[in-house]
């Protein structure tokens, strides 16, 4: 007796073919030549499947770019922030991974054809803050609160502000490209930001 086939595997199946078109065309042509129909022929589905599941070619980006990194979290053991009592380390650690895929290719395209979308599309950005950023942010402050219980940040540090001291200068050098993105400009954001929110007096240990 032959197989029901399995709608939702197909469903699936269609799914990843059409996020992975639209990462791979995005870099190829750029945000602005991307359309549905392009990413339809390549994902090799109809243009009603990808309306089915998304309004727009922003919309299917944001999921293709949530996935992507997502994969690329699960490729590389993540595990959370790390805390290995070492604040500085620990965010020089971070920092350096995000350099690492900004200056990847596969991760760059998607990222910049995101961040300009957002800028004209408030809807998208407010889901793109909401879905991509907010979660890595708040991963951030979750570490530097442990410090600050711990006595190792000063007592009324903003915790928030720390942030986006941290990551808001290694965004922008990557998106303006006013200087290359390495491990060592990342290292001097940490030593510089946390020299301004450390404790007058630590004890020692």
């Amino acid at each position: 007796m032959p197989k029901t086939p399995d709608a939702t595997r197909r469903s699936d199946r269609s799914r990843r073919a059409i996020l992975d078109a639209a990462l791979a065309l995005v870099g190829e042509v750029g945000y602005n030549k991307l359309t549905i129909e392009a990413i339809a022929a390549r994902a090799g589905v109809g243009k009603q499947t990808i309306y089915r599941w998304w309004p727009s070619k922003a919309a299917v980006l944001l999921d293709a770019s949530l996935a992507l990194f997502g994969d690329a979290e699960t490729e590389a053991e993540w595990t959370g922030f790390p805390d290995t009592g070492d604040l500085a380390a620990d965010l020089k650690y971070v920092l350096r991974a995000t350099v690492d895929q900004f200056n990847d290719e596969k991760y760059d395209a998607p990222a910049r054809a995101l961040t300009a979308a957002g800028a004209t599309d408030p809807e998208l950005g407010a889901r793109f803050t909401e879905q991509l950023l907010e979660p890595q942010l708040a991963l951030y402050e979750e570490r530097l609160r442990a410090a600050r219980e711990a006595g190792r940040l000063a007592p009324d540090a903003d915790l928030r502000l720390t942030v986006e001291m941290l990551v808001g200068p290694l965004t922008y050098r990557w998106l303006m490209r006013t200087a290359p993105l390495t491990y060592a400009y990342s290292d001097a954001l940490v030593d510089r930001v946390l020299g301004g929110v450390l404790p007058d007096r630590q004890d020692t240990p």
